[in-house]
């Protein structure tokens, strides 16, 4: 790539130019630095770069500065994360553990710099000729951590940075995955997955805890015994061991001394090794059972398509949630205050989605089988420990796993949820005496077919609080999804609206944007307080500054074209209206929405080769899961049909189209600082809240969506006009679908979206390839169009039409663009988390 090009040149460069041997501290030197001493910056550098990593000048990569720069932050940040805890544990304070099967961190050096307020001296310590990498090209030398995958993973890395900024006490719990997702490339147009080897040139963040490795059973079976005072007891016996090894992140709040950590456990076999099979000859044998046991914590979201996957996927969610709940123990038993009575007064555990829903039946069996607690007692600690964030209205998607895999698996914890759903059906039973359907829609087991447990139901049924993530979500939470138990629990559903952390979202990507708004404000505090965003609305008229904002604007799309170029091989414009959907690739966040209107416009153009419209450059970043079909069917007809679009002088460069491969946070932080119009067009009443929405928004883009999520919010926010609204809302959406909705309709009474979808069937874009998108083609027609793609078109082409026309405002844009970044205050994750602290967890702040 270009980077690594210009890598080695600096290097070159600067060596040249330095004649005399770089200095090296001598091993005493090992004080910490003052946060704006750039001299002891460099020192530490130097310092880990000679003593850490055994390098010098001239063997030293660019790897290596950038481990050591990480180094010399790092060992800043441990210094605030010692005595951090030292403060938490003294006071025994009250704590929120995190769990999510993800956190999408993408890259730290930057992030941890501007946090701690090292960033200026980093940047002016690399400028010495002495440092022979560029301080852009040490950045760029970070992989991101392949430990999520999309808007739930990256919620789960805000919420973190917010928990210290805000100065709560508060740990994250998760898997160390050694693989990402996968590592995305484009062949012929279609997407190839390959492994996502993260971790393979080391990271300095993570913290190996060998001292507190964890032993959970897993499989077995149980045994019906009784004690010796009659009583019944299951015994589970028979099981497999695997060992939990916990390895930490320090996660440093912004201009605060608090320093939490998120504790990723990688998974290890019990048996590492079978000298008596290897002594035998049987190498492979050897090694089987510790080859199998670290599967575990392999690669994020297995593909559960087949039976193994999702085997694979529930022993994951276990083993995680198992090792957290026995560490949360061991810090809380370590305090000779605290007892089982004071459990839930210290502790607060928030399940991220339904992927730790496990944790429930885990803590019920620990407090019931080994405690030995009355089934009561213990119910009301576990009641009282969880809350649960639900993030999805599609039912499709709300975790079921069968009875059988659960019998396998975790046989001792399946009777637990049967006995939950016992007292469960009891008190339906006391609300609703004799009905019946309202047992079976209250039931955590499913008994349509195979039988399975409703992990969703179980979060609600177990946690005091349910939140949904926008106020449009949680109305429909408690109106479509969940309305049985919103009628057996009342006021146990609130909402708690996502937000995002601006140090990441702004400041640390958007730094030509941060500094026109720094010197506008005079000081950085916009950063811990959002809103204060609101002064530039008065700044919104004054051309002078609207010349400013779009001049960063400007500079921000040429940097995203200089990366299109390098990355796709296609030539744009920065003067090109900038239109950006990246998100991961799902039916209902409607990606093929925007390929019709492109193929629209492609056929408008080559009709009427004088029709004006704007210059257009269609930017496109996603992923789709390894076994959604349909997803990398439209992931090839957006890259084949728009290489067509590309490639054909007839419309002089009006349209192009660039689908970025391997979409991730330091690609995102490329993409989302030059985007002019916003794509959030999934279908009404199926997008929870959306999480890119507020990071476009507040990087001065103007939204084009539905009322949707935290669409209907944002609207709220930045006013009527700033924000181009289409389609159907949640009602319109419910009231076709009763009466019928039927998409050959909209194909036989419009010409064009006929001839598209035509279009599309054809083998036009793929000459003597037949039927390339036919998956496409029939979900739109004879699968019945499920997400209302054809019913929003019309009104969707009308909304690209009024953006064309106010993208020829200059003014009249600019002022609608600063006016989405000053008033996104609300959407930061700072207010987010305090909603949760003082109405959710009760959690205290605590100063360090």
């Amino acid at each position: 790539m270009a980077s690594n090009s210009k890598t080695k040149k600096n290097i070159t460069d600067k060596n040249a130019s330095s004649k005399a041997p770089i200095p090296c501290p001598s091993p005493e030197t090992t004080s910490l630095f003052d946060a704006a001493d750039t001299a002891k910056f460099k020192q530490a550098i130097f310092r880990h770069l000679t003593y850490t990593l055994a390098r010098d000048l001239h063997t030293a990569q660019p790897h290596d500065w950038w481990i050591a720069t990480s180094l010399a932050v790092r060992e800043h940040i441990l210094a605030r994360l010692i005595k951090t805890q030292g403060v938490h544990n003294r006071h025994n304070v009250r704590r929120l553990y995190y769990f999510s099967l993800e956190y999408l961190m993408g890259r730290l050096t930057e992030s941890n710099l501007h946090n701690t307020g090292l960033h200026h001296a980093a940047r002016e310590a690399i400028k010495d000729p002495d440092i022979p990498v560029d301080f852009e090209n040490i950045l760029n030398e970070e992989a991101d951590m392949g430990l999520g995958n999309g808007g739930l993973g990256r919620l789960a890395s805000c919420f973190l940075d917010s928990l210290a900024t805000l100065d709560l006490p508060a740990i994250g719990y998760g898997i160390y995955y050694e693989f990402g997702l996968f590592r995305q490339e484009f062949v012929n147009g279609a997407q190839i997955e390959h492994p996502d080897s993260w971790m393979l040139g080391g990271t300095p963040w993570g913290i190996e805890r060998p001292e507190n490795k964890v032993s959970i059973p897993i499989k077995g079976r149980v045994e019906n015994i009784f004690d010796d005072r009659g009583n019944y007891r299951p015994r589970w016996v028979g099981t497999d061991t695997i060992i939990g090894i916990p390895h930490d992140i320090p996660i440093a709040g912004y201009d605060t001394d608090t320093v939490n950590f998120l504790r990723l456990w990688s998974s290890r076999s019990a048996s590492e090794f079978d000298l008596n099979a290897f002594n035998a000859g049987g190498y492979v044998e050897a090694v089987r059972e510790k080859a199998v046991t670290e599967t575990i914590s392999k690669v994020l979201y297995p593909n559960d398509k087949t039976e193994n996957g999702k085997e694979l996927r529930l022993i994951q969610q276990y083993f995680f949630v198992a090792c957290s709940l026995r560490d949360i123990m061991r810090r809380h038993f370590r305090n000779p205050e605290n007892t089982w009575d004071n459990f839930a007064g210290k502790i607060a555990i928030q399940l991220n989605d339904t992927h730790p829903a496990v944790a429930i039946p885990e803590l019920m069996r620990i407090l019931v089988d080994e405690e030995e607690m009355p089934w009561d007692k213990a119910w009301t600690i576990v009641t009282r420990v969880f809350a649960y964030t639900n993030h999805t209205l599609l039912p499709e998607a709300l975790e079921k796993w069968s009875v059988s895999l659960f019998e396998r698996v975790l046989p001792r914890h399946l009777q637990i949820i049967y006995s939950i759903n016992d007292h469960l059906l009891r008190a339906v039973e006391t609300k609703w005496p004799g009905d019946n359907d309202k047992k079976r829609d209250c039931s955590l087991i499913e008994e349509n077919g195979r039988k399975s447990v409703r992990m969703a139901s179980l979060s609600v049924v177990a946690s005091h609080t349910v939140n949904g993530v926008a106020a449009l979500h949680t109305e429909l939470l408690k109106k479509l999804l969940f309305p049985q138990y919103d009628a057996l629990y009342p006021g146990r559903f609130q909402n708690k609206t996502n937000g995002i952390t601006p140090r990441r979202w702004l400041l640390d990507c958007n730094p030509r944007l941060s500094k026109l708004i720094t010197d506008t404000l005079g000081s950085t505090h916009w950063a811990r307080d959002l809103d204060e965003l609101r002064a530039l609305e008065k700044h919104a008229p004054d051309p002078a500054f609207q010349r400013a904002f779009m001049d960063a604007k400007r500079a921000n799309k040429a940097d995203l074209a200089a990366i299109i170029k390098t990355e796709c091989g296609i030539d744009v414009s920065p003067d090109a209206l900038f239109d950006v959907q990246v998100k991961r690739l799902h039916e209902y966040k409607r990606q093929h929405l925007n390929l019709l209107h492109i193929l629209a416009l492609y056929r408008r153009a080559l009709q009427n080769p004088a029709l004006d419209i704007v210059p257009r450059v269609f930017v496109f970043g996603a992923k789709a899961a390894p076994g959604y079909d349909l997803a990398k069917n439209i992931i090839r007809a957006i890259n084949v049909i728009g290489a067509h679009i590309n490639a054909d002088t007839r419309i002089g460069g009006k349209i192009k189209v660039a689908f970025l491969p391997n979409y991730r946070v330091s690609l995102a932080e490329k993409i989302i600082p030059a985007a002019d119009l916003s794509e959030q067009i999934s279908t009404a009443g199926k997008e929870a809240s959306g999480t890119g929405n507020m990071k476009l928004a507040l990087n001065g883009a103007l939204t084009i969506g539905t009322l949707d999520g935290a669409n209907v919010e944002i609207k709220e926010e930045v006013g009527d006009g700033n924000i181009f609204i289409f389609g159907m809302n949640v009602d319109e959406v419910e009231a076709l679908r009763a009466r019928g909705y039927n998409p050959w309709d909209y194909y036989h009474n419009d010409e064009e979206i006929r001839t598209i979808i035509d279009w599309i069937g054809s083998d036009y874009f793929t000459p003597g390839e037949h039927g390339a998108f036919a998956q496409l083609h029939d979900s739109l027609l004879n699968g019945g169009d499920p997400f209302m793609v054809l019913a929003d078109f019309r009104s969707y082409s009308d909304a690209h039409a009024k953006a064309d026309a106010l993208y020829r405002d200059k003014a009249g844009w600019s002022r609608a663009a600063i006016m989405n970044t000053a008033r996104v205050g609300k959407f930061s994750s700072d207010r987010t988390i305090r909603e949760y602290a003082g109405q959710i967890w009760r959690l205290p702040k605590v100063k360090v």
